[in-house]
């Protein structure tokens, strides 16, 4: 068959920061013996047509739904066959069943294969459900996918899916409810061999520390490449001085660590209390950096004891502790998320299906919060964004000595905060599913 593959941008626009998007590659590599046709609606117009497509794949996260939706009613308008997957998919397929001729629940693996063996025979069903208990001992994935697209400079690599925590704002949990699993070592190291000597490796785990032991085993593996990468991991690493020797000594430049809030009531309720137990955050950013590690640090504002005051203290303590990089997230509850739950059973969910509201913008509340007005809540998180991301701000914080951190983590940072300096304002307001 002649199958074409589309990952959604927000909008009819397009950017200068996409990443290769692994979830493609790996339905690329499940489809041998088929015809692969791919658009980045992120770098590339996708046409208005698709005459030759005999199945035309979407993949769906909630920021991106209204546009997905956009396209796949415009191409079954035109009688193609139109099959939606991705997290979103998977808590929303009753919405999204109505503009899709199949879909595609959880992991790809297995379900996409019986999928196109279906669509082949003219017998595709309704819905396809993937086994989030699959080993990954078969991993795959096709760059070649990617060929001729211009994405970031870095490379993309994934260890493991799922995570040890079920915070209250992230859907990962109940993405992947059993245990967290793992690729061979082995299997990782000779993919990483694959790709450019050169190039800066991000694992895309949503938390690379899912075990001691194997982590442990996973960075003994590493050091002997002399690669320089980054993960996201969990702030309770810095308890262990050992560890986060390994991981230096492993070529870690970067570490994505979600610091979320200063406040501890708030980070009672989203279920972070632990986030402390590693000691107080600028005792672990100094550690970091003593070892030449760069910091992404997160933080989420609209908790019910956020206020303007806590707002402030988390940009004071990006900016005065020199974070290489920092995301102030305005708190956006998604389906499949406690919080989501827990605000639409409190009533406070101003639109309960936000990510296709049309009067929906990117950047505004969609919910009541508790310490101020929602107006409030907005500008104050754009501002943070705004005043972390200033030239001042960007050269106090890195250009600072460091003798053991390598020329590619700086060249990481910069790169990241000029994209983050453009993009910003660029965004905020921005409905889904508009053009530029």
């Amino acid at each position: 068959m002649n199958i074409v593959l589309i990952y959604p941008n927000m909008g009819d626009y397009r950017t200068k920061d996409a990443m290769t998007p692994l979830a493609i590659g790996i339905l690329a590599a499940l489809s041998p013996g088929h015809c692969l046709t791919f658009y980045d609606d992120r770098l590339e117009r996708i046409p208005d047509s698709l005459p030759d497509a005999d199945l035309i794949a979407i993949s769906v996260e909630t920021f991106t739904a209204r546009r997905s939706y956009q396209l796949a009613d415009k191409f079954r308008q035109q009688g193609k066959k139109v099959a939606l997957g991705g997290c979103h998919i998977t808590f929303m397929p009753d919405e999204a069943e109505s503009h899709a001729d199949t879909l595609l629940l959880g992991d790809a693996e297995g379900a996409w294969e019986q999928m196109l063996n279906d669509a082949a025979r003219g017998t595709l069903r309704p819905r396809y459900q993937g086994d989030h208990t699959r080993p990954l001992t078969e991993y795959k994935l096709d760059r070649q996918i990617f060929a001729g697209k211009r994405y970031a400079p870095i490379s993309l690599v994934q260890y493991s899916r799922g995570c040890r925590f079920a915070c209250d704002f992230c859907s990962i949990h109940a993405f992947y409810p059993g245990r967290v699993r793992t690729r061979p070592a082995a299997q990782v190291r000779e993919e990483i061999l694959s790709l450019p000597a050169n190039r800066f490796i991000l694992f895309v785990d949503d938390n690379l520390f899912s075990g001691r032991r194997a982590l442990n085993d996973f960075l003994q593996m590493l050091a002997p490449l002399k690669r320089c990468w980054g993960c996201q991991i969990s702030i309770d690493i810095a308890r262990d001085e050992s560890m986060l020797d390994a991981l230096a000594q492993a070529g870690c430049g970067f570490v994505l660590i979600g610091f979320e809030s200063l406040n501890s009531a708030n980070l009672r309720q989203m279920g972070k209390s632990w986030n402390h137990s590693a000691g107080d955050y600028a005792a672990v950013v100094a550690a970091l950096h003593q070892r030449g590690i760069g910091i992404y640090g997160t933080f989420i504002f609209g908790y019910d004891d956020d206020t303007p005051d806590t707002i402030a203290q988390c940009l004071r303590f990006a900016q005065e502790n020199r974070l290489e990089v920092a995301n102030f997230n305005l708190l956006n509850p998604t389906p499949g998320t406690a919080l989501y739950d827990r605000l639409k059973s409190q009533g406070r969910l101003l639109s309960p299906h936000w990510w296709i509201d049309p009067d929906y913008r990117y950047g505004d509340p969609v919910f009541t919060p508790g310490g101020m007005s929602t107006e409030q809540l907005t500008t104050l998180c754009f501002q943070t964004k705004t005043r972390f991301y200033r030239f001042g701000s960007v050269i106090r914080r890195l250009c600072r000595f460091s003798p053991r951190r390598s020329w590619r983590t700086l060249w990481v940072a910069w790169l990241v905060n000029i994209v983050s300096h453009r993009e910003i304002a660029r965004k905020q307001g921005k409905q889904p599913g508009e053009k530029a």
